[in-house]
Parts: structure tokens; sequence; C-alpha cells
């Protein structure tokens, strides 16, 4: 309220200064908010007199495109944009003259800026602050010529030089001066030197005019439009009798020569486009002569190919039409049309006229009604209707039939426009003519041309409320079609059409006249409003209504559901079924329709997560009327669970079942015959084989999911049918689509405790050794249907041979050890069921008999060594396939298991320690006994958070975060305290208890998890994880996890306290090589962040250190370069002894002497790779050869062709041991081994290239 009371006044004293302010600041404030720098940047343009600088401009133009959909916000900046800009062109058009090509160069920016507002706030607004002096006409004729005569290099928006942004805003310029009020001959200089007649023809300007837009009118651009423009205002000019005359035939010529090329494709969209520009401004009397002949051609040209394969003509040729109609038809507003209340009523409507509206409009009396009607028609017969109105209706009536939407809307409008100048008899056939278009065998392009047209109808007051009965059911009709076809459904945009058609009605009628409406269509508009698959539709129904809601009035809590189902609500499809729609159906009257509609079309409909949806909203509507959806849709559901409809029956089973549930939930009893035919479902199924085919899959899941919610609510069962289930459980956790067995473990969960526990002991056994033996089973997806079967057993079944359950669960955690029988997904359920089957036996509880024997006592010794064991090797579990890692699915696993494990272990802990408490006090002072067994040490949180950070700093982001959020968890538990965590302050001080940080950006997580180095009990485990970061394939972890790592160093170095942290990575470097001794995966990426460190000169100047971590890489390098044939690996490796042999320490000469032995290598790029190596340890290390030997050493290593014959490559080599003088013994054993590979080789293959070819194609060279 605080916060209320200190928002108020603030608010009140922003509208205050709002008041008072200037009109710059409010309109800066709430319009165009970069104002500042836009205005900076025009007065650099203005005062410089021209653009110097272009990245202006496409800074100006970036920050107008944002105001795309919200142009009015830049009108108020309009004047102050465009004023001084078009003064620039005009001025220096003028200064420089249009011969000059600087003039062009000049004004081209300004037009990209110029135009960048047309494409913004439209055309009109624009042309208002023009200059329109009479001196200009002939300056922006030049002009205009001039530019036409100018090539646009690109057609990239983003890389233009203002070409067609300067052609198009002299056209637009050229708009408004040609509408000057003085005869164009008289202002056209030309005509004094040239041979103009006089009143044959038009003036040299108007001809100079022409040709250009002639021009333009077969572009592909906007410039054809403009000029579309541009003509219909210089063409409807009183002196342009002439030039009419002329453009009319070339038009004539034009649409009846159609040939088949794109130019005259554009050529012909040019001449329509701008004859129907033509007739929205030209006088009537001059149009009328031309009608015939231009009918003539558009009746023809509709039909045509050419129309056929273009939407876009075929939408100016219904433009055209439906003006040439309004033109053959007088001007004349229909007095017989409806006008509601929110119009007004002009002066010149006589009483009498008004006497009349009220009479025909009120439908109380039907006989009165119609006999007004007859009145109205009686005083409107003297009509004179041209012959060809009835053929234009006809064009446009199969206009709203067109395949494309932006014909039909077109269409809509003619025949809104034309039926206005029609007597009411005329304009009622046409409205039963639009009536037709909806007949069960039109298509959905009808229906929506249709809607379109009655919305148009409404709109213009032509629809009168004597219709209404008609065309109101139709309406409903519209908003719930939905047509299948196939794997998918049409109608969507008939549906928001028909809600179009609705918000029409709210505005332009009056609240008594739609009373009745309103009653019939609001339950429809709510109902699309929630249930509708399409977000539009929900969208286009809800603001219908509010429209209705706030022209009409008088709905029963129309505020407060507009209120809920309000724009952002209806955004998710989710939140619209179980939220907005609950709200709703609480209110009188929209239950029922609801329940309806979820009924007949949601829980049949095609998409499988509607159903599923659907079904859920479904109970969701129970709690409102429990009795109707027991009694009356149970009985409709039942049967339809059988329905040879895949979609149907689907849909049917899961909504009976969630219904079930929802009356459970509401303390609703059924009746023991319902609950009979309910427990009859699953088995009439089976019986009637529809797991069969392609839609058994959903039926396995829909199936299991029923079973979960009968068992949940109870129904009583027979022993038969539990078997029964129990079996189509049990096959359902066999299936190999995990979805499936995902929902089958959720049945199992709940029916075992609510019909199996009361079972005998064998039966239990029986279960539990069906189980127990699938875990070993061929097919792995008996294998983890199993495991995760065991994971859900209650503790009355795990009690009984708990031990072997986890003896075998541990196992199938592990690798195993046929290649074959591996299957990460079974690992996974494994782990998963493995900690759920702890948390059971963990949960019994003091009161459980269970923790009263030897058993339950041994529970926590054997989490704490086996399956704490078993999850730290799945912690390991590196496996790939062509998935890639799916190892990472065990370990994160594992990951949750560690956590989860570890709770049970503290909380048992804890509560030991509280019995122990409790039994000192009892016990004298002098007797005390401080020995307490702890299941959760020191050591195993050591464990434990080393194995978490490992995780947290290698490759995967997912994997990364999980980790950091476990960790972040085990130390902030509020609930289970978890102790014995070495060092918890670091820990607490690298990852605090914030929500918000994202420990999956690299560049977050691995400077803080890198300050772990410095502590010795989880280094080790944060270079194992670093080292695959730092060598992997991702550039970009790559480059965060090595800058922290150096950041690391570097910083411990500059600080001189702590000398010993890069002896301390050497040394856990080196441990790494030995773990993982032949193992490439980790060490791979070790020697190549070996490499790195000692390309940055680190790891290399540690004084006693370094001699001991060289010498510990050599010797892995001898283990891990020997027979291996991958390349990286290769050379990494020869790299890092080239870098060793370059240090002054004696271990030199055992690097330099590996790496020779490289230069006889059976693949050439390694050869030639160690021989550039060599030959750079030799620049910088001059100790290895002697001084007289060096210049000889060197010129055999650049002279020789490493990558030619192998043999060859031999002798050198053997020559340069000779004169290095390297350890004979080293060389014979070098020697001898590769001449045997290589006889060997050559024993395999005449080309000894053709295992090298292969090499480098899979390595990617």
């Amino acid at each position: 309220m605080e916060e209320e009371a200190s928002a108020s006044p603030s608010l009140q004293q922003g509208e205050v200064e709002d008041e008072y302010e200037s009109k710059e600041t409010v309109l800066q404030r709430y319009f165009l908010q970069e104002w500042k720098l836009v205005k900076s940047l025009l007065d650099g343009i203005v005062s410089a007199r021209r653009v110097s600088d272009l990245s202006a401009v496409h800074k100006i133009r970036s920050i107008l495109d944002k105001y795309q959909e919200q142009g009015q916000l830049l009108e108020p900046y309009l004047e102050s944009i465009i004023s001084p800009l078009m003064a620039i062109v005009r001025s220096g058009t003028a200064e420089l003259g249009t011969a000059s090509n600087e003039i062009v160069e000049v004004i081209q920016p300004i037009c990209i800026i110029i135009y960048s507002l047309v494409t913004v706030c439209g055309y009109k607004s624009i042309i208002r602050f023009f200059p329109h002096q009479v001196s200009d006409l002939e300056l922006a004729v030049s002009l205009l010529e001039k530019c036409h005569a100018t090539n646009s290099d690109t057609s990239l928006r983003q890389e233009s030089t203002g070409v067609m942004e300067t052609k198009c805003v002299v056209l637009l310029w050229l708009s408004i001066l040609v509408l000057i009020p003085f005869d164009l001959s008289s202002v056209d200089t030309s005509i004094a030197s040239s041979d103009y007649i006089g009143r044959d023809e038009p003036p040299p300007l108007v001809m100079r005019i022409l040709e250009i837009c002639k021009n333009y009118l077969s572009n592909a651009g906007p410039m054809r439009s403009i000029a579309g423009l541009l003509l219909s205002r210089l063409l409807t000019r009183p002196d342009m009798s002439k030039a009419f005359t002329s453009f009319i035939d070339w038009a004539h010529e034009t649409l009846s020569s159609v040939e088949d090329n794109v130019i005259d494709h554009f050529r012909l969209l040019g001449a329509v486009e701008a004859l129907a520009a033509i007739f929205k401004s030209g006088s009537t009397s001059v149009l009328l002569t031309v009608v015939p002949l231009l009918w003539r051609d558009a009746s023809v040209l509709i039909k045509s190919r050419t129309a056929a394969r273009s939407s876009l003509l075929r939408k100016h040729i219904v433009k055209l039409t439906q003006r040439i109609g309004l033109t053959s038809l007088p001007p004349r507003s229909a007095t017989w049309h409806y006008v509601g209340i929110n119009k007004t009523l002009g002066e010149n409507i006589t009483l009498k006229e008004t006497r009349d509206f009220e009479q025909l409009n009120n439908h109380v009396d039907m006989n009165s009604s119609n006999t007004s009607q007859e009145m109205s028609c009686l005083e409107e017969e003297d009509l004179d209707v041209p012959d060809i109105l009835e053929d234009i209706i006809e064009l446009l009536l199969s206009g709203l039939r067109d395949t494309d939407t932006v014909v039909r809307w077109s269409a809509a409008k003619g025949i809104g426009r034309v039926a206005s100048r029609l007597t009411y008899s005329l304009a009622d056939e046409v409205f039963s003519s639009v009536l037709e278009l909806f007949s069960p065998s039109e298509g959905d392009g009808s229906w929506h041309g249709g809607c379109l047209a009655l919305g148009e109808l409404a709109r213009r007051g032509l629809l009168l409320p004597i219709s209404f009965p008609k065309v109101v059911p139709v309406i409903i009709k519209a908003l719930h079609y939905d047509i299948r076809r196939g794997p998918h459904s049409v109608g969507s945009h008939v549906r928001d059409a028909a809600a179009y058609v609705c918000w029409a009605f709210g505005r332009a009628y009056n609240h008594r006249d739609m009373k009745n409406v309103l009653e019939q269509i609001a339950p429809h508009l709510l109902t699309v409003a929630c249930y509708d698959r399409e977000v539009n539709c929900r969208r286009a129904a809800a603001a219908a209504f509010q429209e209705n809601v706030g022209r009409q009035g008088n709905f029963s809590h129309g505020i407060d559901i507009v209120n809920t189902a309000d724009y952002f609500a209806l955004s998710s499809r989710a939140n619209s079924y179980l939220s907005v729609a609950v709200c709703i159906a609480q209110y009188d009257g929209y239950l029922y329709p609801f329940v309806d509609e979820l009924l007949h079309n949601k829980i049949c409909h095609w998409e499988k997560g509607l159903r599923e949806l659907a079904s859920t909203a479904l109970s969701l509507l129970v709690k409102f009327e429990p009795e109707y959806l027991a009694i009356v849709i149970l009985e409709k559901l039942v049967p339809c669970t059988l329905s040879s409809d895949l979609c149907m029956r689907h849909g049917a089973t899961l909504a009976t079942g969630e219904v079930v549930l929802a009356l459970h939930k509401h303390s609703y009893a059924l009746p023991t015959d319902k609950q009979k035919v309910v427990a009859g479902i699953v088995p009439g199924i089976e019986k009637a084989r529809l797991y069969r085919g392609k839609g058994g899959e959903i039926m396995r899941s829909a199936v299991s999911r029923f079973i979960e919610c009968i068992s949940i609510a109870q129904i009583s069962l027979t022993e038969k049918i539990k078997r029964s289930l129990l079996d189509t459980l049990n096959e359902n956790l066999k299936h190999p689509n995990s979805n499936i067995q995902n929902a089958a473990v959720e049945a199992l969960k709940h029916y075992i405790p609510t019909y199996l526990v009361s079972m005998e002991n064998k039966g239990v056994n029986d279960i539990m050794s069906r189980y127990l033996e699938q875990l070993t089973d061929p097919n792995v997806a008996a294998r983890r249907g199993s495991a995760l079967a065991l994971g859900v057993l209650p503790l009355e079944f795990l009690s009984r041979g708990w031990k072997s359950v986890i003896t075998k669960l541990c196992g199938s955690c592990e690798i195993e050890d046929n290649p074959e029988d591996r299957d990460a997904e079974a690992r996974v359920n494994a782990v998963k069921g493995l900690v759920s089957v702890c948390e059971t036996l963990a949960e019994a509880g003091e009161s459980s008999d269970f923790f009263s024997g030897e058993d339950g006592l041994a529970l926590f010794p054997f989490i704490r060594n086996q399956v704490m064991d078993s999850l730290f090797k799945a912690l390991d579990d590196y496996s790939t396939d062509n998935r890639g890692d799916i190892g990472s699915w065990v370990r994160e696993a594992a990951m949750d298991g560690l956590e989860r494990c570890t709770y049970i272990l503290c909380k048992r802990d804890s509560l030991n320690q509280e019995k122990a408490s409790s039994l000192q006090l009892e016990k004298s002072y002098g007797s005390r006994d401080d020995h307490f067994s702890s299941y959760f040490d020191a050591t195993l949180a050591n464990n434990l958070v080393g194995g978490v950070v490992k995780q947290a700093v290698e490759k995967m982001d997912k994997l990364r975060e999980s980790a950091a959020r476990i960790l972040q968890r085990l130390l902030y538990n509020k609930t289970t305290y978890v102790p014995h965590i070495p060092h918890r302050e670091i820990l607490e001080h690298i990852v605090p208890n914030e929500a918000e940080l994202k420990w999956g950006v690299p560049t977050f997580s691995y400077p803080r998890f890198v300050q772990l180095l410095k502590v010795s009990c989880y280094s080790k485990f944060v270079v194992s994880g670093l080292v695959i970061s730092i060598g992997g394939l991702q550039d970009s972890l790559r480059k965060a996890s090595l800058s922290a790592l150096i950041d690391y160093l570097q910083n411990t170095i500059t600080e001189g306290h702590d000398a010993s942290k890069e002896p301390s990575l050497s040394m856990d470097i080196l441990w790494i090589l030995q773990k993982f001794r032949r193992c490439d995966r980790v060490i791979i990426p070790t020697l190549k962040t070996i490499e790195i460190l000692f390309s940055r000169k680190l790891l290399l100047n540690m004084e006693d250190q370094t001699p001991v971590f060289c010498a510990g890489v050599l010797d892995s390098l001898t283990v891990e370069l020997r027979g291996t044939k991958d390349f990286s690996k290769l050379n990494a490796g020869i790299a890092i002894l080239g870098y060793i042999a370059s240090i002054s320490d004696p271990i030199h000469t055992r690097a330099f002497s590996h790496l020779l032995t490289f230069l006889g290598h059976r693949y050439p790029k390694i050869r030639k790779s160690a021989a550039e190596q060599a030959y750079l340890v030799l620049l910088e290390n001059e100790s290895l050869i002697s001084v007289d030997k060096l210049d000889e050493v060197t010129e055999i290593i650049t002279e020789t062709c490493w990558e030619g014959d192998a043999e060859e490559a031999k002798k050198r080599r053997l020559l340069l041991y000779e004169i290095a003088n390297v350890e004979t013994a080293a060389t014979a054993t070098a020697t001898q081994r590769g001449s045997r590979k290589a006889v060997d080789q050559s024993q395999a293959s005449a080309d000894e290239n053709a295992s090298y070819s292969s090499l480098v194609g899979s390595a990617g060279f």
C-alpha cells in the first residue's frame, strides 16, 4: 500500500509536468524517443547542404524502421524532417542544374531518408510537406529524366545508393506538382522552342512525363505503383483529354496483346493498376466514355492464363472492375442503409428519412418491416441499372471464391461499395448470392470470401437487422469451420474472417437490434477465443467479443471476461485451455458450450497434442457440474473409445480417464454400474485389437494414462481385469518408444499400491523376479522399462528382497562387456531406478517394520558403499555413438542420483546424531562416549564435489549448468545440511546462492571454477575436465576456458603470493597422463592443452619442476605416439617434442632424438611436420648440434623432400643421426622398428599413400 501511495503522487506529478512542459519534451517522451539523435544528424545534413557521411543516413533509416508498425508516432516530426530535406533537393537542383552528375550524388542519400518515411508512414502523410510551387514542375521533370537515366547497382536495401529511392521521391513530388490550378501548357517553357501545334496533342512537358511513367509501369519495384498514382492525377485534369485518350489507347493495346514474358507481365500489372487509380479519381463523365472498352478488356483478361498464374494481376483486375461498376452507377447514398447510434446523421437528412429509417430498422413486427421495405423499393425503382452491372457483380462474386486472400479481400470491398449504390431489392439479391457461398459443397476459399463480404456489408450498414436470422447461423458455422485434409486441416482463415464479421456487427448496429444476436454468438466467440488451435483466431475472437462488450454493453460479467481473455493471456494455447477457459466457465451460459466444443471438436482433433490438452481442459471443468460430466459426458465418451477413427478413440480414452480422475478429486463417487463400464474400457480396446497399426503406439500411451487415472481414482476392478491391466503395463514397459515406457511407469507407480499390495507373497515375488530377469534381457527396451519399473515399486515389494534389487541395478549402471549389448538409455534408466529404490527404502520411516531387522540397518552402509560407488563409476561414462556423447545422459542422471543419495545419507547421519545426543544426556557425565559412525564422511564429500566440479568445467553447456546447480543445492540446501565438504568457504565464494546466474555461459562459469585449482583436493578434478574443454574442437569453448586458465596463472604470478600454481598444474597434468594412458578421449585434448600452454611460455620456466614435468611428458609421449594413426595426436605430440627440445635443459637431447624418429614416419604429412619442428628447434637451441655441423644438418632438413619417397626419407634421417650423434641404441631401435613397418607396409600395398589418403580424407584435409 505504501508503494502504491508513493507511486500515485509520482504519477500525478508526471501528468502535471506533461501539462506544463514544452511540446517538444512531451513528444520526445512519448513519440520518437531517438529524436535528439535524429535531429542532430539532420542538422548536420542541412548545415552542409548535402550528406557528407553515409553512415548518418543508415543510422536514421535504422531508427525509422523500428516504427514500421507504429508510423503514427512519427507524424509530429514529419514537417521538421521533410521540409528541410526537400528544400535541399529543390535548391540543389536549381543551383547545380540537371545536366550535372553532382546533383544525383547530392540528392540520392537525402531521398533514402525521405523514402524510409514513405514506407513507414505512407505517401499520403509525406507529400503534404513537399514544395509545390508552379516553377518546380519543370525542375522536377528534368530531375526525373536525369534519375531515369541512372541505373541501380544493387537490389539489396542495405547496400542501396539511393537510385530507386530518388526515382520514387521525385515521382511523388510530381504527383503533387501536376495538380497546379493552371493549364500545363502555360507553364511549359519548352513550347516556344518546339513544333507544338496546340490542341491536337499534349504539351511536350506532359509527353515527357507520360513516356517516363509508361516505362515505370513495366518496373517490378515500387515505381510502378507511384507512376500509376502520378498518371491518375495527371490524366484526370480537365486540360488532359488528349493525353487521357492517348493513354487509354495504349492501355487497351497492352491489355489486348498479352505475351508470356516478364516485361510484358509487369507492364500489364502497371497498366491495370494505373487504370484502377484513374477510375478512383477521374471525372465520371469522362470515364463513362471508356467504360465499355475497358470492361471488355478486363472481362477477357480475368479469364486468361496470365491472370490465372498471377494473384496480383487478378487483384488489380477486381479493383478495376469494382471501380468501373461504381463509375457506371449514379453517385448516390442508399437511403435504406442502416445507421447505428455510433454514426452521426447529417443535417441534410430529412426528418421523413429518419422516420423511415427507424421504421425499417424496427424488426419486432416483421410485417411492418416488410411493408417498409416494399415502400422503399417502390420509391427507388427509377434507378437506371447499366447492362454491364450484372456481369460486374458476377465477376466480384467469383472473386470471393478466388484461391488467394488478396483477391478475395479486394472483391469483398468491391461488393460492399457497389451494393451501397444499389436499391434495396438489388442489394438483397447480392446478399442472397453471398449467402450461397456458404454451401457445404463450397471450399474454404468461398467461406472466407463470403465472411469478408458479410463483414463489409455489415460495416457499411448494408446488412439490415431483418437479415440476422439468415446470417447468424452461417457465422456460427464459420466460427467453427475446420475441415480435415490428410494430416492437417484448413479453416483458420475462415474462423478469423468470421470473427471479423462479429467485430463489424459490434461497430455497426444498435444494442437493441443486437441483443438476440449477441446471446447467440457470445458463447461461440468465447469458445473460439479459448479453444481454437491458432493464436490469431483466438485473438480475433477475443477482439470481436471485446468490441461488442464495449459498444453494445449489457453483457453479464463482460468486463471481467475481457480482462481475463486479453491479448497476451491468449498467446499461449495451454494457458487459454487450462486457465482462461476455466475462469470464463464459472459464469452462466458458457460451461455447456465449452464442454460441447471439447467433446465434439477437440478431443477428436487431428493433432495429438491438442487432444491431450483438450482432455486435461475437460477435466478442469468437472468442478462446476460434476454430475453432468459423470452422467451425460461419460456416457458419450465410453463408446467413442472403440471408435474406428484413431483420433476419436485416442482422445476419448484420455478424456475418460481425466474426467474420472477429476471426479475423484472433487469427491464425487461414481455409481457401481459406471465404475464397471469404466473398468471394461481397456479390455474392450485389447479385444478389438486396437494396438495394431500405425495408431498402436498412440493408443498404448493413452491406455497407460487411463490406467494411471483409474488407479488414483480407485475404481473397483475384478481380479481378471487386474491381471489384464498388469499385463498391458508390462507390455508397454517393453516397448521401444520412450514415451510409452514413461507413461507405463507412471501408471505402474499408482497401479501397484492400489491393486497389488494386498497380493500374496508368491505374486509379489513373481513380479519382482520378472523385472529383475528383464534387467539382463537381450532386448534393450525390456532392460530400459524394467529398470524404471523397479524404481517405482512400493516398500511392501522392495522390503522382501531389496539387496538383490540394488545389486542388480548397480550392475546395470555399468557399461556392458559385450559391445552389441551396450545401451546408454538402459544405463540412464538403471541409475534413475537405483536412486528411486534407495529413496523408497530410506523414506520408510522409523515406524516401519523394515528398520526393525538387520536388513533395514544394513541399508545405509549398502548405499554408502555399493550405490555411491556405482554412481561414481557412472559419472565416468563417456560412451559415444553416431548420436554423439550419449554417455552425457548417464553422467547427468548420475549427478542427480549422487545428490539424492547424499541427502539420504546426511538425513540418516542427522537422525543418528540426535539419537546419540539423547542417549548421552541419559548417561552420567563421567562415562561419555563420543564414538559415532558417519555414513557421509569427508572422503565421500571430496569425491562427490570433485566429480560434480569436473562436469562443471567440461565441454557440454547443459551438463555444466546442471553440475553448477547441483553444487549450489549441495552447499545451500535448507532442508538437509550436507557436512564435511572440504574448503566449503571457497566453494561458497565461487558458487554463490543466487538463482539467476548463467552457469551455461562459458565466459561466466570457467573464470569461477578455475579458482579451485588452488585447492589441492579439487585441482585434479578441475584439470581433468578443463583439458577436455581447452583441447576440444569447439572454438568458442576453447577460447573461454583457455582464457580463464591463463588469467588465473598470470594473476597468480603477478600477485606473487603463491608461486606454486604452475608446478601444481604440471603435476596434475602428469597425473592425468598416467591415469588415462592410451585413452585418446582424454590424452589428445591433454596433449593439445600442453601444446597451447607451451606456446604461451607456460610450464617451461618452473626451475626444478620443468625437467621433471618434461620427463614425464616425454615418457607419456613414448607410449601414446607408438603405433598411433590419429593425425591430431601425432601433430600435438610432435609440437610438444619441439617445445621441449628448444629448452636449455639436458632433457632436450632426448626430445630431439624422439623428434627425429618421425622423419621416417609412414605418413608424409607427419614427416614434413617433424622436419619443420626440427628446423625451428635448431634455430632456437643451437646447443643441440655443434656449430661446425649445424649448417650441414640445417641443409639436410630444408633440402630434403620429406613428403616424397619414404625410403629416401629414412636414409636422410640416418644421415642426420650420424651427424647429430644421437643415442645409437635409440636410433637402432627406431630404425629397426621403422624398417619392419616399411616392409610390412610394402607387402600390404604397393602404394604407400593409400592408407594415408584415407586418413587425410577423414581428418578433413
